[in-house]
């Protein structure tokens, strides 16, 4: 008896009020830091689940992590030797450029859709099982950066096959591809919300990925003046995909003020999206089980 009386007593107590969460971010911020360490476990079981369920049912398996930078390089590199389309010189064989460039933004639209993916993907668990809800943004992540492992094979072939050199800046590549990978996740989180009681917003991210492309320096050098230039530098994607080619390129920094601009930014989204994300969860899981 004292014994069931102790599991008791040492049994998680959850007190739910109609007081705002977001009253106190503070609160909020530790309760999302605490279960982030709390679910790394489950977050590293879901991602290597799905990881093998993807692979497992593609025929091509890892060489769709290849083939899309493949085909549009090799599709715009003969578009612009023909003349069918009009493109600058860029810093880097142009096929290496787009494959690399294109690498870059397929990372970024992984983390961008994710959170609404996962979401939406165990809603048949959210409201049966009580977990650390953190749990599903953190597996989307480690299968992202997996993802561009795979994707990075690529990109050293890049380098061996054109000979591009390799200087000392690329030790610090990673710490933009980080601001940009927190980017899609921060802007992935806002959706999150409305995208697990509406199916639409599922249908939207793949339509706005085209026209963002469109104003990425992704196919094309990043220009240098006029209205068009200046609608691609506002693009928070920019700096951060642009400043990860030159340090991994070896190239002068051509945006290092939008890249601590977008950075600061990416670091902010992550937070609100974070929090939206934490305080919305309790009335997503009452409305799916309603």
């Amino acid at each position: 008896m004292s014994d069931s009386s102790d599991e008791l007593y040492h049994l998680q107590v959850e007190i739910y009020t109609p007081e705002n969460p977001l009253r106190h971010p503070g609160k909020l911020l530790r309760g999302i830091y605490r279960d982030l360490l709390a679910s790394r476990e489950l977050a590293w079981y879901l991602a290597v689940r799905d990881l093998k369920a993807q692979y497992r049912q593609s025929y091509f398996g890892f060489a769709w992590a290849f083939l899309p930078p493949i085909l549009t390089a090799v599709g715009l590199t003969l578009a612009r030797n023909t003349g069918a389309v009009n493109i600058a010189d860029t810093d880097l064989p142009y096929p290496a450029y787009v494959m690399f460039s294109m690498t870059l933004w397929q990372t970024f639209i992984e983390a961008f859709s994710a959170p609404v993916r996962e979401v939406n993907a165990a809603k048949g668990i959210l409201a049966r099982i009580k977990f650390p809800r953190e749990a599903l943004i953190l597996s989307a992540l480690i299968k992202v950066c997996f993802n561009f492992g795979i994707k990075l094979i690529l990109i050293v072939g890049l380098f061996l096959w054109f000979r591009m050199p390799v200087g000392w800046s690329a030790l610090l590549a990673p710490l933009s591809l980080i601001h940009l990978l927190l980017l899609g996740i921060g802007l992935g989180l806002l959706l999150a919300p409305v995208g697990a009681l509406y199916q639409d917003v599922q249908k939207v991210i793949p339509m706005m990925v085209t026209p963002w492309l469109l104003i990425t320096p992704v196919i094309y050098p990043p220009p240098e003046s006029g209205p068009f230039a200046q609608l691609v530098n506002i693009n928070p994607v920019t700096p951060l995909l642009v400043t990860t080619r030159d340090l991994v390129t070896g190239v002068s920094l051509s945006h290092s003020m939008g890249f601590w601009v977008a950075s600061a930014l990416s670091i902010g989204t992550i937070l609100v999206g974070l929090i939206l994300y934490r305080a919305s969860m309790p009335i997503l899981i009452e409305r799916m089980s309603a």
